[in-house]
């Protein structure tokens, strides 16, 4: 038995299912080894209410069958992760404001009247889990590293929550400009390849958040003869600098084990990922859980 799968036990540990149980789900595709179901699980235990989380693996292009089987099964909630976030924005019934501007949906809601609702969470999930740490993000300059989906929502969300200004550092100049398109009176897009115009975003940012896989287990680079994985030289970061990496798994990658060599706030990205889970529930069900407990579910799983 894997941890997750035990994690996963102890979640559902005292819970009685029957046929009143209401149930939320996950769909993407591969499911198998997500966190989802142990945090969401832990999350509705803290409310005491009688719910319950499941994964449900969903081949790519299969996103209406989906939504229709949630209608037929009468699901509660659902949670949207790759390859179906995109699909599914332009299939549900209505979208926020967020999901709208990033054409990405990872939330359902089945509103009172049974129509389905688009959420974007991902976002609010991160400067949520920054403001646990003490870090407002109003007013502030800060350096995203990558372009990806995972940076659009970090980028929406920031403009959102009044920073002062992005800088979006990414391999592809193009895609950088891509992502700048969503906040353009704030944004500025930076090549990663252009090292003095990397450098200045890094200096003039008080925040540096990495949106990119490089540190990511399977994902380890080769950087300047050492086994290391890492977006940008260290060498960049001041005592001063708050870093937060996206990449949970590991908990602590080289950039955040660095940061903290070098005196700053290092940040581990499973914050962010609990954090966009309570704010599902929060949609499902209108009640706040535990997000501590969620945490430490979740990193149990990890450990």
């Amino acid at each position: 038995m894997t941890s997750t799968q035990e994690s996963f036990q102890v979640a559902l540990s005292g819970l009685r299912i029957n046929s009143s149980t209401a149930i939320a789900a996950v769909i993407g595709d591969p499911v198998k080894h997500s966190l989802s179901p142990v945090i969401h699980n832990v999350g509705f235990k803290s409310l005491g209410i009688d719910w319950v989380y499941v994964a449900c693996e969903v081949k790519e292009g299969e996103a209406q069958s989906a939504l229709d089987a949630m209608k037929v099964l009468g699901l509660r909630g659902l949670s949207v992760t790759m390859p179906h976030k995109t699909a599914i924005a332009s299939l549900v019934d209505s979208v926020s404001p967020a999901a709208q501007a990033l054409h990405s949906v990872n939330t359902v809601e089945v509103a009172t009247d049974g129509s389905l609702v688009g959420h974007s969470t991902d976002g609010d999930g991160l400067v949520a889990s920054l403001k646990e740490q003490g870090v407002s993000v109003q007013g502030q300059a800060i350096l995203i590293l990558g372009a990806g989906g995972a940076a659009r929502s970090v980028i929406d969300a920031l403009q959102r929550h009044d920073c002062r200004e992005i800088f979006v550092a990414n391999r592809s100049l193009e895609h950088a400009q891509a992502a700048v398109a969503l906040a353009p009176e704030i944004s500025n897009a930076v090549s990663i390849a252009d090292a003095v115009s990397l450098a200045n975003a890094a200096a003039q940012s008080a925040i540096i958040i990495n949106a990119t896989s490089v540190g990511m287990t399977k994902s380890r680079e080769v950087v300047t003869g050492n086994v290391l994985a890492t977006p940008i030289s260290i060498d960049l970061i001041r005592a001063d600098h708050i870093v937060m990496d996206l990449v949970y798994h590991p908990i602590e990658t080289d950039l955040l084990r660095l940061t903290r060599s070098r005196g700053a706030l290092a940040i581990d990205g499973l914050g962010m990922l609990v954090h966009q889970a309570a704010l599902q529930q929060q949609i499902w069900t209108g009640l706040v859980p535990n997000v501590s407990d969620m945490y430490q579910a979740a990193l149990q799983a990890l450990a």
